[in-house]
């Protein structure tokens, strides 16, 4: 399945828009630390106004200390990424995230699969905050739309954190299965591209692709996600133990 990116971020950003006003801005974002409604809702506008920047390799202004009236600033961060991104051809030489340098020249369509899943993940913060907790199924999104997020971590997010020196390389890589998608899909975190296959994991960890990226992005744990761990568990408590997103 070939995901139109911006298509999707687009509609996780309507989908979070229209969250923004039933939610209690003081309610406490599950799995965020204290993170309230309303800094969730102005971080993730703060990251689409830097992220419009980063792509057209400028640093964008300061939007300001607040407070802010939530629903308004998020739409028109919102509008400000989507514009620029449409804008721009996906070949257009911006700054992405990079390492060992945490920035470096890059193509504009980075943003374009970086800023769906930001969104995605902040979208299920915030029906989680309005909902009391985390589960699966808050988020409209299609597996497909999970798996590309679990690939984004373990090819580009892990190893950048590793390369920025954010944490340690796994010492013992994980087997991750899609069971939901088309071909069922499988990673090996901590040993991302023609080294998955020089590796035999002793941990195998299976399930729904949303799951398995919430599981990632530690919104969930894998009992909550629905996740089947099968060999040594130690390994995955490890690697989750870790900074292994930004």
């Amino acid at each position: 399945m070939s995901l139109d990116h911006l298509a999707l971020l687009a509609r996780f950003q309507r989908d979070f828009l229209a969250a923004v006003p039933d939610a209690d801005a003081d309610a406490r974002v599950p799995a965020c630390g204290d993170w309230t409604v309303r800094e969730l809702v102005e971080h993730l506008a703060d990251v689409h106004h830097w992220a419009a920047g980063q792509a057209r390799g400028v640093k964008g202004a300061p939007l300001g200390a607040g407070p802010f009236d939530l629903a308004p600033h998020y739409a028109a961060q919102a509008a400000e990424l989507r514009e620029t991104l449409a804008g721009l051809a996906p070949d257009a030489v911006g700054r992405v995230m990079t390492h060992p340098k945490p920035m470096g020249p890059g193509p504009a369509r980075f943003w374009h699969r970086r800023q769906t899943h930001e969104t995605l993940v902040h979208l299920h913060d915030l029906l989680a905050a309005s909902a009391g907790a985390g589960s699966l199924g808050l988020v409209r999104a299609e597996p497909e739309v999970w798996a590309d997020t679990v690939d984004e971590v373990v090819t580009v997010l892990q190893p950048r954190q590793v390369g920025l020196g954010r944490m340690e390389p796994l010492r013992h890589p994980v087997s991750l299965v899609a069971t939901d998608v088309a071909g069922t899909p499988g990673w090996v975190l901590g040993a991302p591209g023609e080294r998955a296959e020089e590796v035999a994991p002793d941990v195998v960890v299976s399930g729904p692709a949303e799951g398995l990226a919430l599981t990632l992005w530690r919104r969930l744990t894998p009992a909550e996600a629905g996740l089947t761990v099968k060999g040594d568990r130690a390994d995955l408590e490890a690697a989750l133990g870790q900074a292994i997103v930004p």
